[in-house]
């Protein structure tokens, strides 16, 4: 036997989760689950604007605790690696002595509205995508310190690093970055993956902020003393996996062949195909195609999607207000609507913040001249076919712009549970869908340490092989009416 720690962090929840895996055995048991969001403190003299920040010292306290509970799970056995995976493009500042400057920004803070548009003045839209392919995301970790610049804290700055590596480096001591997620940055060759000199210039830092690029499969030591003290992971270490999550997700995603198409669905629907060479044309800057470093050198090519988040504000939303919030009853009610009823542009920034989020679909409805949703239920199906819709027109782009054919449509993540957006997916795109594994990210996570130890040995076809003889999936196909 052997177990491999995944420390798993999302915007909305984290926790750790132990695998057991073997050549012909991939098993995982959650040992901690704990909360997680963007904090809002109020700044500026009205009281009114707000800055968002992660907690990440309480992120860090959980993410022990949970990593004491797996020690203690797994009994002399023990634990043979851990490896962190989280969200891209949000990162720490330390000092010289490797201490915390601040809690670490939020992407949805709105300190990054309109800074892309001021790079852009300095390095055409279209120049900047044929260095770094990435999607033009307002919050991309470029923009973000070209805000950075305007306050305190990167003058005084010793050392950047995102926020899976900040993990690492306190577990471990070791500084680096690892490249599916630097590769989110804005500051890396898309060619190499590697920083370039003109990008970190362009975002006005210096080369000596960033840490080393590591590859995903990288062994980078034991565990620091304090750490095994904390945790009794005796003989532990940590491996870099793809930690950016939904880098972990795709290598996770059970394919059998190059002919498939990934979303990878939670609080974010990323959307796209695995490819050797990224696609730099003009048509895919247009179309908001990213190119992302992927496990093995693989190109992540995908259009981002609001995702679930739309869904998860208007339930919070919900549950303030008191009635009726549970997701199953809603999405059973939802089912029974007819098709046809509004629809949204998911993807429109009025529905990036943070809030009550019904009052911003309705209106979206009316401002075209659709009919409002009122009924709870209503709300969610509009929300769904939006969605839907949204991932279907991203898989035809990401066909006609790379020129790989899809056969068919693998939905991972938390969204595998979600049996009606599972099936209206599949009636958009005119594809099967095959639903699972909902844990795609922490499979991918241990499945990468299991190879880098030694446990498991091949590409990523034959883990995604190991992925399919051992979980079960879901096939939704396309209504034909």
């Amino acid at each position: 036997m052997s177990l491999h720690a995944a420390v798993d962090l999302g915007a909305s929840s984290g926790r750790v989760m132990l695998g057991d895996v073997a050549p012909d055995r991939l098993q995982l048991t959650e040992v901690a689950r704990f909360r997680n969001g963007a904090v809002e403190v109020a700044a500026g003299p009205d009281g009114r604007s707000g800055r968002l920040h992660w907690d990440v010292l309480g992120l860090w306290q959980d993410a022990l605790a949970g990593l004491a509970d797996a020690a203690h799970r797994a009994g002399p056995d023990g634990v043979s690696s851990v490896a962190v995976d989280t969200w891209a493009v949000d990162y720490a500042l330390l000092d010289g002595g490797g201490g915390l400057l601040a809690n670490p920004r939020s992407y949805r803070d709105p300190r990054t509205d309109g800074v892309a548009e001021r790079v852009h003045q300095r390095l055409a839209a279209d120049d900047l995508y044929a260095r770094n392919g990435l999607q033009h995301l307002p919050f991309t970790t470029i923009y973000q310190l070209v805000a950075e610049a305007d306050g305190p804290l990167l003058e005084r700055a010793e050392q950047l690093l995102l926020l899976p590596d900040l993990l690492g480096f306190w577990l471990s001591g070791q500084r680096v970055a690892e490249s599916t997620n630097a590769s989110t940055t804005g500051l890396a060759d898309v060619r190499t993956g590697r920083w370039a000199q003109d990008l970190l210039e362009l975002a006005g830092v210096s080369p000596a902020l960033l840490p080393d690029v590591v590859d995903a499969g990288a062994r980078l030591g034991p565990l620091l003393p304090a750490v095994v003290d904390r945790t009794r992971l005796r003989g532990t270490e940590l491996v870099a996996v793809g930690s950016h999550d939904t880098a972990s997700a795709v290598v996770a995603v059970p394919a059998t062949d190059e002919r498939f198409a990934y979303i990878a669905c939670g609080t974010w629907g990323l959307v796209g195909v695995e490819l050797e060479d990224p696609v730099l044309a003009p048509e895919s800057l247009a179309a908001g195609f990213t190119n992302e470093r992927g496990v093995d050198g693989r190109v992540r090519y995908l259009h981002n999607v609001m995702g679930l988040w739309v869904l998860q504000c208007c339930l919070e939303e919900w549950r303030g207000d008191g009635g009726d919030a549970d997701l199953g009853r809603l999405l059973a009610a939802a089912g029974d609507l007819p098709p046809g009823g509004p629809v949204v542009d998911v993807d429109d920034p009025s529905f990036l913040p943070p809030g009550p989020m019904v009052g911003r679909v309705q209106r979206a409805c009316e401002a075209t001249g659709q009919p409002s949703p009122v009924e709870r239920a209503a709300v969610v199906r509009c929300v769904l076919d939006s969605l839907a819709g949204a991932f279907a027109r991203a898989v035809e782009d990401a066909v006609r712009l790379s020129g790989r054919d899809v056969d068919v449509v693998h939905v991972v993540g938390g969204g595998a549970r979600n049996t009606l957006l599972c099936q209206l997916t599949a009636d958009a795109c005119g594809r099967p869908v095959l639903a699972g594994p909902v844990e795609a990210t922490a499979l991918g996570n241990v499945l990468v340490q299991a190879r880098a130890t030694g446990t498991v040995t091949g590409s990523l076809e034959d883990l995604r092989a190991l992925v399919r003889g051992t979980h079960r999936l879901r096939r939704y196909e396309p209504a034909t009416s």
